[in-house]
């Protein structure tokens, strides 16, 4: 969480031991809840339930959510029964159940002995769902009307009814059976007549998911079609709830960051980094290196049985990891590329030999230049002077350009075979690549140069 005004935060801890709560008061309900909750990662342990204590009821509600795992356990065990239920009770039901989610099974039995009936209900029904799906992520809180209520009194149900809704500007109209057959804006209402039809006003051409639709696809929705909140229906499309954009920018943070990881090696982890312990670090690390440690014995293994080749010229050797640099360079930009245009459902598997077209016109012109550059560079400083240079540089050269065709080609085809088999595209990207085109390149150079050099 990004840190506030650290003048800020020392000018609350001041004021803390000098007990003045009046002033906390004044200060805190200026602030937004995502700022308080960052606050609260500054303070000693002691101080935090005496400062969430000096918080309104509903604000305080609204910074815990914002708040890491971590102090929402620690406040909780601190709660008394009746604050866990003020608490318990200014929450949104989605918010309860990612709450519900993190923390140990004793926390949140008490969590739900001070929900409400109701709000039990729901949370159960949401915790159902499979994770990872829209079912997991919706609220049930949201504003339903009927095809032949007037304006007027849909505008008297949503302000009847819109005060404990996660939303109140999208309303969605169903029919007797609970069926979603359209949609409407506060905006729709307000400038319509007062006897207008809602079904006369509504939308009928409504985009919507089912419950188990991908959290993923559903985020990226709400980037396609800009909505502020999204319908989730049944097999039958009865309406069962809604995604918020709230939730769809958390789901989009935690894709692209599990993404990033897993394309750095990483194991995901659902942590943020300085909450991480040494040894959380250590797990989530060291497995993709020992896997790319035992893959580089290929590496290892094909240099071993080449050694004629570079005793004959041992000049050679000194360009492997120029060579097997760039084809891992070449491999990773491609991979990234697709990985991130199949994110965005830009392309699918079906588009893999356009793809590769794509791919291996941009490996001709870039192998072209690298090897152009670096043929001059060779013949003017590293192999001047040197017994057949010129041949020397053409292997070289000409491997390079070898090596960016195949690890462009690699590099782009990987992520779509295994977003076709089910396997995560992201695995695919910088380290496993990079293992396979360095083992690759290095048959590229040795055979080019047995070619042309008559080893």
């Amino acid at each position: 969480m990004e840190q506030v005004n650290v003048t800020l935060t020392e000018t609350i801890k001041v004021l803390l031991d000098d007990k003045k709560f009046s002033t906390l008061r004044d200060i805190l309900v200026t602030m937004k809840p995502y700022d308080i909750a960052a606050i609260f990662e500054n303070l000693q342990d002691e101080k935090m339930p005496i400062l969430f204590r000096i918080l309104p009821k509903e604000l305080a509600a609204e910074t815990f959510v914002e708040m890491d795992d971590e102090t929402q356990e620690f406040l909780i065990h601190g709660f008394s029964d009746s604050e866990l239920k003020e608490v318990v009770d200014e929450l949104f039901v989605d918010d309860a159940v990612d709450l519900i989610e993190e923390m140990p099974a004793n926390v949140v039995k008490r969590i739900l002995r001070q929900a409400d009936k109701d709000m039990r209900k729901q949370i159960n029904e949401l915790l159902k769902y499979p994770e990872d799906s829209a079912g997991s992520i919706m609220t049930t809180e949201f504003i339903v009307l009927r095809p032949d209520m007037t304006a007027e009194m849909a505008i008297k149900r949503i302000r009847r009814t819109g005060v404990d809704k996660e939303t109140i500007y999208t309303c969605y109209v169903t029919d007797a059976n609970n069926k979603l057959i359209g949609i409407t804006t506060v905006k729709d209402l307000l400038l319509a007549e007062d006897d207008e039809l809602v079904k006369s006003i509504m939308e009928e051409n409504v985009i919507s998911v089912t419950t188990l639709a991908d959290q993923e696809q559903v985020a990226q929705m709400f980037s396609n079609y800009n909505f502020l909140a999204l319908p989730v229906v049944d097999n039958e499309n009865r309406l069962v709830g809604i995604v918020t954009i709230d939730d769809a920018i958390d789901v989009i943070q935690e894709e692209a960051t599990e993404d990033i990881e897993k394309m750095a090696a990483v194991l995901p982890s659902d942590k943020p980094y300085m909450k991480t312990s040494i040894f959380g670090l250590y797990k989530k690390r060291v497995p993709w290196l020992l896997i790319l440690m035992l893959s580089a014995t290929f590496t290892s293994a094909i240099i071993s049985s080449f050694e004629a080749v570079l005793a004959n010229v041992l000049i050679l050797s000194s360009f492997i990891p120029m060579i097997t640099g760039s084809g891992g360079n070449a491999g990773s930009q491609s991979s990234v590329s697709v990985i991130r245009a199949l994110s965005l459902g830009e392309i699918q598997f079906k588009s893999i030999f356009l793809v590769l077209w794509k791919e291996f016109r941009v490996s001709i012109l870039c192998g072209i230049t690298l090897a152009a550059a670096n043929f001059v560079k060779l013949l003017l400083f590293d192999l001047h002077g040197q017994e057949n240079a010129f041949m020397i540089a053409l292997v070289i050269s000409l491997t390079l350009v070898g090596t960016i065709i195949m690890a462009k080609l690699v590099g782009s085809s990987l992520p779509l075979l295994a977003s076709k088999v089910g396997f995560d595209p992201a695995v695919m990207a910088n380290p496993l690549i990079s293992t396979v085109c360095d083992s690759l390149s290095l048959l590229i150079y040795f055979g080019v140069a047995k070619l042309i050099l008559h080893l």
